[in-house]
């Protein structure tokens, strides 16, 4: 017999080699690990051999690798650009992520005395303060000061972990325009254009990484971030638009309330909108709705038609109201020739728009944009209310309002107006939400389904085997927006446990006995989930047991409607009778004596009855098709079709009938077998078979 060769060498051969390149990889620059240091990687080998008869198993020894820590440090924006600002400019901020890399949990180093923060020109500004932020992206109480602070700041963040710094500035006044102003946290000088996780070098002004070798095989790392705005001659819009919170119904008006401001120290002056000179007030009617027939705008108001995609400088204007109105996606408000600083506002102007959104999932938005010229004729435009100059603020196409898109102060900011929801559902079988039960009750829809096993037992008898029968109900959202429905199981009979899957099947949730679980359904949208029902042992067969399925609204837990899912112990029953016909001048005329005929008669019915059976369209009822009864004359206790000698009756040939017209073999001399077929027993309905024996 040869003896196999195990070779769980090479895969460890193999292991070896895998830890080295990853060793290898650490040394480069940038960090694409994932493991955390410290993670003990183990390996076994194991073979299987046979000696051409019998198979056999073999396991190697484990050999472990611990992975190395790594340090890693990253400090973002790099090279970015900020809105413009202008001379004497206060409480600018400038925000930096600060994110661990590296394989394990570090710590970072902020300098004392706030050197790890400088600007690019001193006399361009002065930083006011540099905090490591709390969470809520703003300076104030709670965050970690890094400019006054007498001693190096550490700040602890796990593998991956990032930190946001905030450094305030205050724009000399004395800044020429056209100056770029430049801050930076961390000075790495290498590793451009990120400046990202370089060997650190205890220079002045470095933000790196605490944990140093033996704990970290690459050393301390260094990292660089930097953010400029430029310094833009001195007028600042800034457009203001009243909140309109909602929520507000469907088919209504919504009215805004904006005006303008210009909180610099120059005039704005007026800029041209379609040959049309002025400082304006540009709002668009945002999605989902359209220019209400209700305002009345004042003179020198301009409107378009062109798309939001275009420009509002580069749009069509003109001085007349389109027809039909709902085609005008733009109005601009003129605030006037010019509008002097020094924070001089205009008036409230009023845009009112009628809300046409048939799903109030989604939030209307509205966006104001603001156009002048400054003394040097460059157009200026607001539209983040931050009191700033803005040109920078600008972003194609920022004038429409993406429906979900939030705005962020400074980057554009909209205003959100949610609108009222009502909830609404219909329960029913698959792929009938809308189906009603007897007298039209859309609460009594059903679907009826039997079980298979251990039922077959006489009318009377009880299930011996515990099965399974599972349901589609479809769920439908008859709301105005997206909505959630809680789906339980009110009614369910005693002992029977029910469940719910809303993923296809994957995972149930048990809702008998008072459990739930929910489904999302999107505005207007169905949804299908699965019910399960387990009959246990030792009921009543050719029963019906009905579970009351409900999904009711999360907007408006009043809103809920029902379904039933009807478990039968089978669902077709058999009733067999006879009768003597005895014409043979020996006693009686129903003795059964030789020569006399039994007349056999089986009943066959779908047991369910009317209020089970009926109702609309789209309950799922149960039709027996290809039934087939069985006459047996020598099986089961029979004994009225014995083999020759022993045959206790005769087939009367042609005596055998269906009331259904079912298709009967077997009605032929010395036959002791007859089938009957059926092919369909819809719900509620019921035949007979019959057929005549001849005593012998």
């Amino acid at each position: 017999m040869n003896t196999p060769t195990l070779r769980p060498t090479r895969a460890l051969r193999r292991a070896a080699l895998a830890v080295l390149a990853t060793l290898c990889a650490l040394v480069t620059p940038v960090m694409a690990q994932s493991t955390s240091g410290g993670t003990v990687i183990s390996n076994t080998a194991t073979a299987t051999y046979s000696d051409g008869t019998n198979s056999y198993s073999a396991t190697s020894n484990t050999v472990t690798v611990t992975v190395a820590n790594v340090s890693g440090l990253t400090i973002t924006p790099d090279a970015a650009t900020n809105s413009a600002v202008v001379p004497g400019q206060t409480n600018v901020d400038f925000s930096f992520t600060v994110t661990n890399t590296g394989n394990f949990s570090d710590q970072v180093r902020f300098l004392a005395s706030g050197a790890s923060v400088t600007l690019n020109d001193n006399t361009l500004g002065t930083i006011q303060a540099a905090v490591i932020d709390n969470g809520d992206n703003v300076i104030g109480a709670g965050d970690t000061d890094i400019w006054g602070n007498g001693a190096d700041v550490l700040k602890a963040l796990a593998q991956n972990a990032s930190a946001t710094v905030i450094v305030r500035v205050n724009v000399s006044a004395s800044a020429p325009a056209g100056q770029t102003l430049t801050v930076y946290l961390g000075d790495a000088a290498t590793g451009g254009p990120s400046f990202d996780n370089q060997a650190a070098d205890t220079s002045a002004h470095e933000v790196r990484t605490v944990t140093n070798t033996p704990t970290s095989v690459n050393g301390l790392r260094e990292a660089r971030g930097d953010i400029s705005v430029a310094v833009q001659n001195d007028v600042q819009l800034r457009a203001v638009l009243n909140p309109v919170p909602g929520p507000v119904a469907l088919g209504s008006n919504i009215t805004y309330t904006m005006s303008l401001c210009n909180d610099g120290v120059r005039a704005a002056t007026g800029m041209s909108l379609g040959g049309n000179s002025g400082v304006y007030i540009v709002a668009p009617v945002p999605a989902n709705t359209v220019l209400s027939a209700a305002n009345t705008f004042p003179a020198g108001t301009l409107y378009t038609t062109s798309a939001l995609t275009t420009a509002p400088e580069s749009a069509s204007w003109v001085t007349s109201a389109p027809s039909p109105l709902s085609s005008t996606t733009r109005v601009a408000f003129k605030v006037g020739n010019a509008l002097a600083g020094g924070g001089t506002c205009s008036g409230n102007f009023n845009l009112i728009v009628t809300i046409t959104a048939t799903d109030a999932t989604t939030p209307i938005y509205e966006i104001v944009d603001s156009f002048a010229t400054n003394t040097v004729n460059a157009v200026v435009s607001d539209q983040s209310g931050d009191n700033s100059t803005n040109t920078g603020d600008r972003n194609a196409d920022f004038d429409e309002p993406t429906v979900g898109q939030p705005g962020v102060l400074g980057k554009g900011f909209k205003i959100q107006t949610l609108l009222q929801q009502t909830g609404g559902v219909l329960l029913g079988p698959s792929g009938a939400p809308a189906a009603t039960g007897p007298g039209g009750d859309n609460n009594l829809d059903f679907t009826n389904r039997s079980s298979r096993l251990g039922i077959n037992h006489a009318p009377g008898g009880t299930t011996d085997v515990q099965d399974t029968v599972t349901f589609t109900n479809t769920v439908q959202n008859t709301g105005n927006a997206g909505d959630t429905f809680t789906l339980t199981a009110p009614t369910v009979p005693a002992g029977f446990t029910v469940e719910i899957s809303t993923n296809g099947g994957t995972s149930w949730t048990t809702v008998s006995g008072g459990g739930s679980t929910t489904l999302a359904v999107s505005f207007g949208a169905s949804a299908n989930f699965l019910v399960r029902v387990t009959v246990p042992v030792g009921q009543t067969v050719l029963t019906g047991f009905s579970t009351t399925i409900r999904a009711t609204s999360g907007i408006d837990n009043t809103k809920r409607n029902d379904t039933i899912d009807r478990v039968y112990t089978g669902f077709v029953r058999l009733d067999k009778s006879f009768t003597i016909s005895n014409t043979t001048g020996v006693g009686a005329a129903t003795d059964p004596v030789p020569g006399a005929d039994i007349v056999y008669t089986i009943t066959y019915t779908n047991i369910m009855t009317a209020a089970n059976a009926g109702g609309g369209a789209g309950n799922s009822t149960l039709a027996a098709s290809t039934l087939v009864i069985t006459e047996d004359g020598a099986s089961g206790g029979n004994n009225w079709g014995l083999a020759l000698p022993n045959r206790y009756t005769d087939q009367v040939v042609g005596s055998a009938s269906d009331s259904n017209g079912g298709s009967i073999t077997g009605d032929t001399a010395n036959s002791t077998v007859l089938t009957d077929t059926i092919a369909s027993l819809p719900a509620g309905t019921n035949g007979t078979f019959t057929f005549k024996r001849r005593i012998r």
